[in-house]
């Protein structure tokens, strides 16, 4: 009984097992051969399954190599590891310091993966039927010398292959009645397949490291470049506004110091099962797992995933400010900082040549992540190649609206502009003015990063103005105008969802909107702001000291806010001083006079709409002092009169139109036009 059972040496440098995946079928193979021995010794007795299940391992045994004594070794594999660092089971052994025994051991686990006929072996001769090796086959497989038992309880209980979670110990029964398993789709990862889990989330990032060049040469990328290098156990931290653009960044830093990723999408809830899935198949594939670390809404700060025991570096993602940082391993953080004119000017010029000579304007226009600009382009390319055609702004201002999608925030309503300058109707100066706040943010590139204006100071390159003046007169219309002449979208603050009655949630659902706002370029406009940005009054009870800090609270990310600010007001005087004076510029709009009220009636009574012989608009214009926005309104309500008579528009119509209009003001009907009046009288006769 003191015979041993003759172990397999398993020649892996033959020219039978050159690829990994032939490698791993041949272990799989010799140890199957050492299993029929192992039968054949303490089953003398043999049946008919029994013969057949020998038989059948001893086939599996002759295809993978020779069977014969090594009296050198207590397991059955002992092939060069640190030799064939490219194989993935190499790759476990020298990131995990795998003993000979830990490697038979993953590979008898993986058996009943290998193939069917090995897993109905094992079903056989498994004490509840299972087809899983279990641990007493193991002891008896591998080491049949009750010393050697004693090291696989070690093994089992507390060695690399378990803590990492490549084998894993399953199954409510004693210890040496418990499975051996391999962790979920690590097997034919062992193969050199690209297989994942189901559990695990993965995110597909693009290496873009143009207009990066400066970033990357910061004191934290540099030391993070060295520690990816390296391959120490370390946590490295990268922050952005969004999870999306962190996730960017590493991707090119990794592409930097030419290191192997793999992109995870973290669940809410990370169990330690999940996180050490993640970590051997990283180190399976010879990749750095690099995680997003997404903050659940009204949960706090995410946790940082420990990956105590994992033996490389890991990155992490997230938003900056949403992550509680609890780990014991090494840590280095990098914040990404925005690019500048210059680097965004010179990404465009390198990401699409063909539009280089715009390049300045683009980086002012569309001040875009380099990973976001390579997504815009390749839209871009498949736009032309479709319809055969060289690009033109036009189109890449298409493709950058599909791509940067407003998400907007509670409190906003986005409004997509479609009116142009030649329906604002106002004074030379006043359009002017307005021209003049489109030049600002055109000409942020010359003014502000060639010529050095407002060197370093936080919010120079936003546009604040203040739009003054009655009801009707153009102010919304003139948001819409300069958002167009901008290509960009309008996002109106909602007031009434704004502001709360809690304290702190008016100051937050603000945040919300300015950040949103500056996220996606939109031009941010508070509609009748005097509600919002009225003046600070002294403190008499808690509301007015609240409101007071509501105030303080706009005064300061007003002037933070990078894009343009619209405020519009009927009441000039209400709003506070300290607003005003950090305001690039006020527009009063004024009733029109004689003159603008012709355009505007030319404007929106269209040419299209049939006019009876007695309209005249230079009469109308004469009589009736309105504003725009009551000229349109009478335009409108005239029409439908007509249309309801099938009638063309005729004076008459017009006139009553108007007449309501005054009603509405509470105003007094100046009368209708001689004509017209002294008709009305012999019709009411």
């Amino acid at each position: 009984m003191s015979e041993t059972i003759p172990d397999i040496q398993i020649d892996l440098d033959s020219s039978r097992a050159t690829g990994a995946s032939e490698r791993l079928s041949s272990a799989a193979g010799l140890l199957a051969g050492r299993l029929a021995l192992l039968l054949e010794r303490v089953l003398p007795e043999k049946g008919g399954l029994l013969s057949q299940a020998i038989s059948f391992l001893r086939t599996c045994a002759a295809a993978a190599g020779e069977v014969g004594p090594n009296p050198d070794r207590t397991g059955g594999i002992d092939p060069p590891w640190s030799a064939r660092a490219m194989d993935p089971l190499d790759r476990l052994v020298e990131s995990l310091g795998l003993s000979p025994l830990e490697v038979d051991l993953l590979v008898l686990a993986g058996l009943p993966e290998e193939h069917e006929g090995y897993a109905d072996v094992l079903r056989a001769l498994h004490p509840r039927g299972e087809p899983r090796p279990c641990v007493g086959l193991a002891a008896q497989l591998l080491c049949p010398d009750p010393g050697a038992r004693r090291v696989l309880q070690e093994h089992l209980c507390g060695g690399s292959a378990v803590r990492s979670g490549a084998i894993l110990l399953e199954g409510d029964a004693p210890f040496f009645g418990q499975n051996l398993v391999l962790a979920s789709a690590l097997w034919p990862v062992l193969h050199g397949q690209d297989v994942w889990p189901d559990a695990v989330e993965l995110v597909h990032k693009q290496a873009v490291t143009y207009g990066l060049e400066s970033w990357l040469e910061q004191p934290g990328c540099l030391r993070a470049r060295r520690a990816l290098q390296r391959g120490g156990p370390c946590h490295i931290l990268v922050t952005a506004d969004e999870e999306e653009t962190a996730l960017d960044r590493s991707a090119a830093l990794l592409e930097a110091c030419c290191v192997p990723a793999a992109f995870v999408r973290m669940p809410e809830a990370l169990d330690r099962n999940t996180e050490r899935l993640i970590g051997i198949h990283a180190l399976a594939r010879g990749q750095v797992p690099v995680l997003g670390l997404g903050a659940p809404e009204g949960r706090g700060p995410a946790q940082m995933p420990a990956f105590a025991e994992y033996p490389g570096p890991v990155v992490v993602c997230a938003r900056t400010g949403t992550v509680s940082v609890r780990t014991e391993r090494p840590l280095m953080e990098i914040a990404c900082s925005s690019l500048s004119a210059r680097e965004s000017s010179s990404m465009w010029a390198r990401a699409l040549p063909a539009l280089s000579h715009h390049a300045r304007l683009l980086a002012g226009r569309y001040p875009l992540e380099p990973a976001l600009t390579q997504r815009v382009v390749t839209d871009l390319q498949q736009v032309c190649a479709l319809e055969q055609r060289e690009a033109n702004l036009a189109d890449l201002a298409m493709c950058v609206k599909a791509r940067t999608v407003l998400v907007q925030a509670a409190g906003a309503r986005l409004v997509r502009p479609q009116a142009g300058w030649d329906q604002l109707i106002l004074p030379g100066d006043r359009i002017t003015q307005l021209r003049d706040a489109v030049d600002r943010s055109r000409l942020q590139a010359t003014v502000l990063d060639e010529w050095g204006f407002l060197a370093g100071r936080r919010g120079a390159r936003g546009v604040r103005l203040l739009f003054a003046g009655p009801p009707g007169t153009g102010k919304t219309l003139a948001c819409e105008v300069l958002a167009r002449a901008l290509e960009m979208e309008l996002l109106v603050v909602d007031l009434s969802r704004v502001v709360s009655k809690w304290i702190g949630e008016t100051e937050k659902n603000l945040a919300a909107v300015f950040d949103s706002a500056e996220r996606y370029r939109a031009v941010l406009v508070f509609d009748e702001a005097d509600a919002l940005f009225g003046k600070r009054t002294e403190v008499a009870d808690t509301h007015d000291r609240y409101a007071n800090l509501e105030t303080a609270y706009l005064l300061a990310r007003l002037e933070r806010f990078e894009g343009m600010t619209i405020l519009t007001t009927n009441l000039r005087q209400n709003i506070d001083p300290a607003f005003t004076r950090r305001l690039e510029d006020v527009v009063e709009f004024a009733e029109p006079n004689q003159q603008q009220r012709l355009a505007l009636w030319q404007c929106h009574l269209p040419a299209a709409a049939p006019r009876g012989p007695d309209v005249d608009l230079d009469l109308l214009a004469s009589l009736y002092p309105m504003v725009g926005g009551l000229i349109r309104n009478a335009c409108l309500s005239a029409g439908f009169m007509a249309a309801a008579e099938n009638q063309p528009i005729q004076l008459r119509h017009l006139v009553q139109s108007i007449r309501r209009e005054y009603d509405k003001a509470g105003r007094a009907f100046p009368g209708a036009p001689q004509g017209l009046a002294k008709a009305e009288r012999e019709s009411r006769r």
